[in-house]
């Protein structure tokens, strides 16, 4: 761990105990209930890797070498908190360099690393039972969490959440895992057919994590900011950051350019797997209209009033600007150009959507396939 005379940056062992106990408990369910469910996200699991290969024209046997783990919520939070610790090991070790030359260092370095430690592992007990699934990529191969053999990541399916909700919604449970898989399937395709996203995506996160102020008073007046923002209680006279969430005050504008760029890959990935899951739906699927329907629903209205605090707090309802924006894109792009001409989205990062293109998808075929062809 990043570490200074043995003080952690961030005490990720604390994150994981503290996400833990904050956690709430899933939904009851038998041993041999729980059993199956495992199975059967398993089998769709597999089912839906030759669904999407056929859908999308990507990749091929050889590529799925990537292992899905069915998870529950600890080990979902387990999985992010070892793929967290990889992605910010730069960051922190240039916060390690800037502290441990301070005049008491040591101590910030010890009190800093617990209060991080138990604010993620908060942050964290609130998104494990939020998440149905997630292809991890960033975490290090271990007995706990073992990876591709070409360097690839993880399936996770978080199956007491996906019980939750094909409870809440009163779905076929069937549909709605083979469904769930479909779209989880789709990222996992994404990554192991288009070897160079991933290095992609890592150099964008490296290179915003890079432009992060690392000095600790300006890191906190950017924090006071963005908090009375969010309380409403700034100084009278200044406006405009109502609408804005904490990750996007607590930015430089070279971070919001390198954001940019992310939130157009991310509205891609996100947009792609939905546009998938429901061409593939109709066909294997049976009621896949319902199931799109209610779930349309629950993203757009949130679980509570407090839900809707924290996902304008944290961002998430960018996330979920993403899925629409994606699909939308993805959709004119297919419309217009076929399968094949979408896909050379894939080709290399020059070919990946920017943000504009995001929402006019005809800017995107003008600039990769006319050019490409005049």
């Amino acid at each position: 761990m990043t570490s200074i005379r043995g003080a952690e940056m961030v005490d990720w062992n604390l994150a994981v105990a503290t996400a833990t106990r904050l956690v709430r408990p899933g939904p009851e369910v038998s041993r041999d209930e729980a059993r199956a469910v495992v199975a059967e996200l398993r089998r769709h699991a597999k089912a839906s890797e030759e669904h999407v290969r056929g859908f999308t024209r990507m990749g091929g046997d050889d590529l799925h070498d990537t292992p899905v783990l069915v998870v529950d919520r600890p080990g979902w939070v387990r999985a992010n908190v070892a793929g967290f610790r990889e992605i910010l090991k730069p960051l922190l070790d240039k916060m390690q360099e800037r502290r441990g030359s301070s005049p008491g260092g040591a101590v910030l370095g010890a009190v800093g690393g617990k209060v991080t430690g138990v604010e993620l592992g908060m942050l964290l007990s609130f998104l494990s039972s939020r998440v149905l699934g997630q292809y991890e990529t960033f975490a290090p191969a271990t007995r706990e969490l073992p990876a591709g053999e070409n360097g690839g990541g993880r399936l996770l399916l978080v199956a007491p959440n996906i019980v939750h909700v094909e409870r809440e919604l009163d779905v076929q449970p069937h549909d709605f895992r083979l469904w769930v898989c479909l779209h989880e399937e789709t990222h996992r395709t994404q990554f192991t057919a288009v070897p160079w996203l991933r290095d992609h995506l890592e150099g964008e996160i490296q290179s915003f994590l890079g432009e992060t102020e690392v000095d600790p008073m300006t890191v906190l007046e950017r924090v006071r900011e963005a908090a009375q923002s969010l309380s409403g209680s700034r100084p009278e006279g200044e406006e405009g950051d109502e609408a804005r969430s904490i990750v996007e005050i607590v930015q430089t504008p070279a971070q919001r350019e390198i954001l940019g760029r992310l939130t157009a890959v991310m509205s891609l990935l996100e947009g792609h797997a939905d546009f998938v899951m429901d061409g593939v739906g109709p066909a294997v699927v049976p009621s896949v209209a319902e199931i799109r329907e209610k779930f349309q629903q629950r993203r757009a209205r949130g679980a509570s009033r407090l839900d809707l605090a924290l996902r304008k707090l944290l961002g998430l309802d960018a996330k979920l600007r993403q899925y629409r924006d994606g699909e939308r894109f993805v959709r004119a792009v297919v419309d217009e150009v076929g399968m094949d001409g979408f896909n050379r989205v894939w080709t290399s990062p020059n070919t990946l959507p920017t943000k504009s293109e995001i929402a006019k998808p005809a800017d995107w075929v003008a600039r990769v396939h006319r050019k490409a062809e005049s």
